[in-house]
């Protein structure tokens, strides 16, 4: 059979290839930088109720294709209590993760040979969706001085066949947080180009949650160009129960229904009770995560202030740390022999786009502090080879 070449030469999906090089090691030897996944579970209570809930008969059914109709409200008051702004369960889609989310905006906003515009570095998986669906991704360059990209760079890359704007804040691989005069600046650009603004927040939970994250919401034309991708997955540690959700206005909204309606149908009913039973029960959890992951970035660049270190921390940031390696060979051989040699499993900056090559990313929530100090001393040592 032949398959779909836009398929056949999209690139291999990172995690599994990272994970290949330490096969049949044992996890205790590694230090694992590789995959952002939280490192407790959900807390018991939050599993007992959806246990109750399925026992009850609930969860096993389909949902409305936009999602229960009680997760939809919730969300968009948290979303209003946190951002400001007129926020409605209308403007609300739940979809089967966050991945899943962009992927089904790229489908209703684009056609084979449209364009995206996307700072460098990327999240690999939006890149993947793009390049499979014959979307072409055009690049705002990386400067490592300022890991903030900026609007007069991507506004230069704006063409006719231009339909969106792709941010991502905190960032997926950098961990920078964009400020929000620079999301403000992207937002008019986008307005004045009739583009849509798709910004992905997964990890917004992990943000001090005294000021807004941005004032987009208080827009009163936000509908018009502003999607906000959201994540259940981290906030509430429910990874495996896929579930994120899209905030924009009602015609993108209508599209996306369609699409789901031929892949998901819905998001999985059981994961919605779960992130419902967060969003009403666990704010104070979910604060207490992000007050320790916000201390561990703390402790991440205390760790790297060590005169030893050849290696350079960039920016940091919710569950990522972006890495400046010392090295003359690229970052996959880099990237390889540290896990090989050494036990740490990261990602070469290879696979989040061109240019990328000086740079490893550490997913380093998923290690406690007390273990930077080794991670420390792995790196040192990786040096002398």
């Amino acid at each position: 059979m032949q398959l779909n070449p836009d398929v056949r030469d999209c690139a291999a999906a990172p995690i599994a290839e990272a994970w290949s090089w330490v096969e049949g090691r044992a996890a205790a030897e590694l230090l694992d930088v590789c995959q952002a996944v939280p490192a407790y579970l959900p807390p018991a209570e939050l599993r007992e109720h959806v246990a109750g809930e399925l026992r009850a008969g609930r969860g096993a059914t389909y949902t409305d294709i936009g999602g229960l109709a009680e997760l939809r409200e919730a969300l968009a008051g948290d979303i209003a209590r946190r951002y400001g702004g007129d926020v409605r369960s209308a403007d609300v889609t739940v979809t089967a993760g966050c991945n899943q989310a962009f992927c089904s905006c790229i489908d209703a906003l684009c056609a084979a040979g449209d364009e995206v515009i996307v700072p460098l570095p990327y999240y690999f998986n939006h890149a993947m969706w793009l390049s499979i669906r014959g979307v072409r991704a055009r690049f705002v360059d990386f400067d490592p001085g300022s890991p903030h990209p900026g609007p007069a760079a991507a506004e230069a890359l704006i063409s006719p066949r231009t339909r969106a704007i792709v941010l991502v804040t905190p960032n997926n691989p950098t961990g920078a947080v964009y400020a929000p005069a620079t999301l403000a600046q992207f937002s008019a650009l986008a307005r004045e180009h009739g583009l849509a603004l798709i910004v992905d927040e997964t990890y917004r939970d992990f943000l001090p949650d005294d000021d807004p994250p941005h004032g987009l919401f208080a827009d009163a034309g936000w509908r018009e160009h502003f999607v906000h991708l959201y994540s259940f997955s981290k906030a509430y540690s429910l990874t495996g129960h896929r579930v994120g959700a899209v905030v924009a206005g009602r015609a993108l909204g209508a599209a996306l229904e369609k699409i789901q309606d031929c892949t998901a149908i819905c998001a999985p009913h059981a994961g919605q009770l779960a992130a419902l039973y967060g969003l009403r029960h666990l704010q104070a959890w979910k604060r207490d995560n992000a007050a320790a992951l916000a201390s561990r970035v703390e402790g991440l660049y205390r760790a790297f202030d060590d005169a030893r270190l050849d290696y350079r921390l960039l920016s940091a940031g919710a569950y990522f740390a972006y890495v400046e390696h010392p090295f003359a060979e690229q970052a996959r051989a880099v990237a390889r022999r540290l896990a090989q040699g050494f036990g740490v499993v990261s990602l070469p900056g290879s696979y989040f786009g061109p240019g990328q090559e000086r740079y490893l990313r550490f997913a380093f929530a998923n290690l406690g502090e007390e273990r930077f100090a080794d991670l420390v001393e792995r790196l040192c040592a990786s040096q002398s080879r």
